[in-house]
């Protein structure tokens, strides 16, 4: 199983370097998904987006979302511009 280094840069849309990744569809539990779950919250607080960790890890943007949900992570609102309203 694979965590993301604490010093690798974790910000915006920017890939999140790993040192590996996690075979797609691999089951993550116990106490391997604790050290994930931890991981994966401070990178996120940190600024990465959960599209730069899923590509980090290989995982879905849906897993990264799940496990941050169940990490009690405060998840951030999406970006990018509004849409204002037609004339």
């Amino acid at each position: 199983m694979t965590l993301l280094g604490d010093s690798e840069e974790a910000m915006g849309d920017r890939p999140v370097q790993s040192k590996s990744t996690l075979g797609k569809g691999t089951r993550v539990t116990g106490k391997s998904r604790d050290r994930l779950q931890n991981q994966l919250k401070k990178q996120y607080e940190a600024g990465a987006s959960i599209r730069s960790l899923a590509r980090a890890t290989g995982r879905s943007y849906g897993f990264i979302h799940n496990v941050l949900t169940e990490s009690h992570v405060q998840l951030r609102s999406r970006g990018g511009a509004n849409r204002r309203k037609a004339r």
